[in-house]
């Protein structure tokens, strides 16, 4: 029996970064003695070990052959006899290609360390076209590692095209495609995920609604990079630097879905975009099974956004049925990541990336003021229903329409 650390954890090492999880490779037993050692089971397609102690995962040594479509039509062979360079061959990338024995030394077969030098994302062998969810883990990795430096080879873009022509791509599954692309948002460049795909030639494929961005002219005066695509993957881009959370990071993705259906006779101008990219937001996130706090925020997001832009604009009623029709008094917190994910559309634009942003914090500051309204005089009136719920808006009104006008605190 041999231990191997393999993986992302040498990866990582490799690059100075910090090692977040160590996997761990087993040649030469079986199943049944690893379980006698004490380790405890926990692999369903093949076998993987919780360590007695550590807790961390060992997996035996496997190859693997395709036998149907799919990431999951897979056939693994586990035994003892395979050896660790076996192992490694079935990896994705070269760089994950790599391995450390017990006394240290680095088993290499496949140049992992000249593509980490040389900063390339480059695919093992032609096995590469079995996994369809290789595609989006390589644009994932390019999300992590753009800022370093990396890209993906040439060779391994050909072969990402060359699976999207096959239509093997169309086998993915949506909890494995929310995964990876869940996992991207929270990348440093999340950005880097979609124009990744869009370079193999796949984003089209995968994720039709972002491409149709791409080409689609707005107004230079409001958006000097002219490109709705390119805005969109501004606008990404600047959400991260804000370090804002994923279901925020979601919603900036799907603010401006319905650019892409915009008439053509109306170009460069989007007029009534938001509603049009209700719609496909809602398929967007029925097809790939979002969950449903971060289906919400993004609906919302699309429906709103321009309202928050112009929020100082808008009348005491106006802003008092926003809040009203977005559940805000209840979900305050909810409607503060939509200011938020407003914010990061504003400076995701060429010029505007710095500029100040007050929407956002006069439209918190209305909600808070809102919430601290004591309502209960109204409540316990003798009116009921509609009554009521007329009344209840009026008092809110009246009292909104005392703070608009004493201006900032």
């Amino acid at each position: 029996m041999q231990v191997f650390r393999v993986g992302g954890a040498i990866r990582d090492e490799i690059l100075g970064l910090p090692v977040k999880d160590t996997d761990w490779v087993v040649t030469g037993t079986t199943p049944e003695a690893m379980i006698a050692s004490g380790y405890l089971p926990i692999g369903k397609d093949f076998p993987v070990f919780l360590h007695p102690e550590s807790k961390e995962e060992y997996a035996l040594a496997r190859t693997e052959r395709k036998t149907g479509r799919g990431y999951a039509g897979f056939t693994f062979n586990t035994d003892p006899s395979i050896t660790i360079e076996q192992d490694l061959s079935r990896r994705d990338l070269t760089i994950n290609a790599i391995a450390e024995d017990e006394q240290g030394n680095i088993i290499d077969p496949y140049n992992g360390r000249q593509d980490l030098k040389n900063r390339l994302l480059r695919h093992v062998s032609e096995a590469f076209v079995e996994d369809p969810v290789r595609v989006l883990r390589v644009s994932r990795l390019a999300a992590r590692y753009t800022h370093l430096g990396f890209r993906i080879a040439d060779e391994t873009k050909r072969l990402i095209q060359d699976m999207g022509a096959s239509g093997e791509l169309d086998t993915l599954v949506p909890e494995r495609v929310w995964s990876e692309m869940s996992s991207a948002l929270n990348e440093k460049d999340p950005q880097v995920f979609f124009t990744s795909l869009r370079e193999c030639q796949v984003l089209d494929r995968l994720f039709p609604e972002i491409d149709n961005l791409f080409g689609v002219p707005q107004t230079a005066k409001y958006h000097p990079e002219i490109d709705t695509g390119i805005h969109l993957m501004m606008a990404l881009k600047k959400s991260a630097e804000l370090d804002q959370d994923n279901d925020v990071r979601f919603a900036v993705l799907m603010h401006d879905l319905g650019k892409a259906n915009t008439p053509a006779e109306i170009l460069p101008g989007h007029h009534g975009h938001e509603q049009r990219g209700v719609e496909l937001t809602r398929q967007f996130c029925e097809k790939w099974r979002v969950p449903k706090a971060t289906t919400e925020l993004a609906l919302m997001t699309c429906e709103f956004h321009t309202h928050i832009h112009r929020a100082y604009e808008l009348n005491p009623k106006t802003l008092l049925k926003l809040f009203m029709r977005n559940d805000t008094f209840r979900r305050p917190e909810r409607f503060e990541k939509m200011t938020q994910a407003c914010l990061a559309d504003a400076r995701g634009r060429t010029h505007f990336e710095n500029d100040p942003y007050p929407q956002a914090a006069y439209m918190n500051r209305l909600v808070a003021q809102l919430n601290q309204l004591n309502i209960q005089k109204v409540v316990d009136s003798n009116k009921h229903g509609k009554e009521l719920g007329d009344a209840i808006f009026n008092f809110r009104l009246d009292y909104l329409k005392t703070i608009i006008e004493k201006g900032p605190e």
